[in-house]
């Protein structure tokens, strides 16, 4: 028998920054009637799911932490999952949200009812939950991607993805392939390299990396940030405005700045790995900034020990114990590990949102190239929103920027409802086009669009997953509904029709 829970004003899908900051943001705007579904049994997403040795993040504490929440006690200028993780769950407990998140609960469907105007959610468990709007905030590395390599299941050994980190088997002495050189391997690779036997790295693409200016924050600067707020809230400010400075070099790929920025990466190559052939491998043909830029200090020191081989050739299939490369080189191997990123151009893999007649957004979206609203609601799915949706990634600066920017529009789009009385807010499809085709024009001529393969881009070269433009203009577009680009949908309750209605300040 399907149960029915108590009907709520809003429902928040997923727990981390962007879920707990949509709900803090809620109550201190005086709204305590919202539920938070959560599939794991702990809140933090991302950083609660990645706990690979090294996992760490490659933006400045003081800036990948929420504005209304500020940390002084970072240990470092760039902070672990395990600090990351502990900063949302103080959050968490601070406000009071454990309260109101149901662990346990993988959202499978959620449903428009036209004829009254709510959202219907379905969760893996049976239970049914109603609310007046959605907020689907599951994150746009919350599901992992591995290949569809011939012979993947037949394998024997252990296999795993970096997301689903195996803590319990030892990779002392074994013989390990990792496949993948993306964000997460290249913070693994050199700590698993110190105790494996050998290490076959596959390698597609080569990524740009920077050297990580990182290091542990002195005694006096902690003590600044805990007593001086304005030196914490100075110190944030220069880190958004350097890393917005950097963004210019990103926006043409043949600019000067851009040029200084791969030759700092290949001078980071040739100043620690000495063998040319090794050399050749690891740096990248496509233009810096097309695919995300990274930074590490370990990682090229550890391509220079004898028992890691970084092979190029690509993986043919997989056997019972080996992995045999396109060259018809077989490689014995115990242990394989998958650092090949997640499903992010699939947000809702696994979950199924129906909007107005009877729309599936995840059809929609493959007819559409992933068309949308500053990446928070898309035409013909009234009073549902999103976080860190298409379009909003950045490769320089910190998401927590953008995803407060978004909670910013929908807290105001909830406020111009408060008196439902049974319609919904729609943005209107000829507003969301004219934004959409906006951007994709400002994606052309970027370094985003300049001709490598990046999970950035869709198979016509539409540009699915980057916010094209600095991030201040994000928060100036969104810092205040423009009413003009939505209209209230109701219901002929005899036909089962949309209509528009006419609302004050809001035009149908």
């Amino acid at each position: 028998m399907t149960a029915q829970a108590a009907h709520k004003k809003i429902i928040i899908i997923g727990s981390g920054f962007s879920g707990l900051g949509m709900a803090i943001r809620l109550q201190q705007k005086g709204i305590h009637e919202f539920l938070i579904l959560e599939r794991a049994s702990e809140v933090g997403g991302t950083w609660r799911d990645n706990t690979y040795p090294g996992c760490a993040c490659d933006v400045m504490s003081h800036l990948y932490s929420f504005s209304f929440e500020p940390n002084p006690d970072w240990s470092r200028k760039y902070s672990s999952w395990k600090e990351i993780g502990a900063y949302l769950k103080r959050c968490a407990k601070k406000y009071n949200l454990y309260d109101k998140i149901r662990f346990g609960q993988t959202v499978r469907k959620g449903r428009f009812i036209e004829g009254r105007s709510i959202w219907e959610i379905t969760s893996d468990t049976g239970e049914v939950f109603t609310a007046d709007f959605v907020v689907a905030a599951p994150g746009p590395l919350s599901n992992p991607a591995i290949p569809d390599i011939p012979g993947k299941d037949s394998f024997q050994g252990q296999m795993f993805h970096s997301a689903n980190w195996n803590h319990d088997y030892d990779l002392t002495d074994k013989r390990v392939a990792v496949i993948g050189t993306g964000a997460s391997a290249i913070q693994f690779v050199p700590e698993i390299a110190k105790k494996v036997q050998s290490l076959k790295l596959f390698q597609r693409t080569p990524p740009w990396i920077l050297p990580k200016p990182d290091r542990k924050f002195l005694g006096i600067e902690k003590f600044l940030f805990r007593w001086l707020p304005g030196y914490r809230s100075l110190t944030r400010s220069i880190i958004y405005w350097i890393n917005e400075w950097v963004l210019s070099g990103l926006l043409k790929p043949d600019s000067v700045k851009g040029k200084m920025y791969a030759s700092i990466a290949k001078y980071h190559i040739k100043k620690v790995i000495k063998d040319p052939e090794l050399q050749k491998k690891v740096t990248p043909d496509y233009s810096i900034g097309c695919k995300r830029i990274l930074l590490a200090n370990s990682y090229y020191p550890a391509l220079n020990r004898k028992h890691v081989d970084v092979i190029t050739d690509g993986v043919e299939r997989i056997g019972e114990d080996h992995i045999v490369t396109r060259s018809g080189e077989t490689l014995p191997v115990d242990a394989i590990i998958w650092g090949t990123g997640f499903n992010v151009t699939e947000p809702l893999e696994g979950t199924s949102i129906i909007g107005m007649n009877g729309v599936d957004l995840n059809g929609y979206w493959q007819k559409n190239q992933f068309e949308n609203y500053y990446g928070t609601m898309v035409s013909g799915f009234p009073n549902c929103f999103m976080l860190a949706g298409p379009n909003t990634g950045i490769g320089h600066t910190s998401l927590v920027f953008m995803i407060e920017s978004q909670i910013n529009l929908i807290l105001q789009c909830i406020e111009s409802m408060e008196d439902r009385d049974g319609k919904a807010l729609n943005v209107r499809a000829d507003a969301q086009k004219q934004h959409y085709d906006a951007l994709q024009e400002k994606s052309r001529g970027t370094a985003w669009t300049s001709g490598c393969n990046s999970w950035y881009l869709g198979e016509n070269g539409q540009n699915l997953a980057i916010w094209p433009d600095y991030t201040f203009k994000y928060w100036w577009q969104t810092r205040k509904m423009n009413k003009d680009d939505f209209q209230i949908v109701s219901t002929l309750s005899s036909r089962g029709t949309k209509r528009p209605k006419k609302a004050k300040g809001v035009t149908p």
